[in-house]
């Protein structure tokens, strides 16, 4: 099973991160008041959980990597290697994410709403 990882290989890996998670949404929710739980928890929330998918991410990289033996993302690059691949249309060329119309109907949106009120 060359090349391929778990489910059980990162939760071996990432238990314990795990476990912080939980940990740390517990307290979050807990030390919201009364009346304004979502306010208070939901920006918390969504940073531990954000945290914690970036290591996930890095230790899925890191298992695959081990398990594929030494990695070089330009380790045997063929000139038309990017090409192959492909470009994540909602990716600029400079590998930013473009927000594109959506931020900035949003935006507008909330122009709106404040102007009419």
């Amino acid at each position: 099973m060359e090349g391929k990882i778990t489910g059980k290989d990162l939760m071996a890996a990432l238990g314990a991160d795990l476990e912080g998670l939980f940990e740390e949404v517990a307290k979050t929710m807990n030390q919201a008041r009364a009346g304004k739980i979502i306010a208070d928890s939901e920006e918390g929330v969504r940073d531990a959980a954000a945290e914690f998918r970036r290591r996930l991410y890095e230790k899925a990289l890191e298992l695959r990597q081990k398990q594929d033996g030494a990695f070089s993302p330009s380790a045997g690059a063929a000139a038309g290697s990017l090409a192959q691949q492909g470009q994540a249309d909602h990716q600029l060329p400079d590998g930013e994410r473009s927000r594109g119309d959506r931020a900035d109907a949003v935006l507008e949106s909330r122009r709106r709403k404040r102007g009419s009120g």
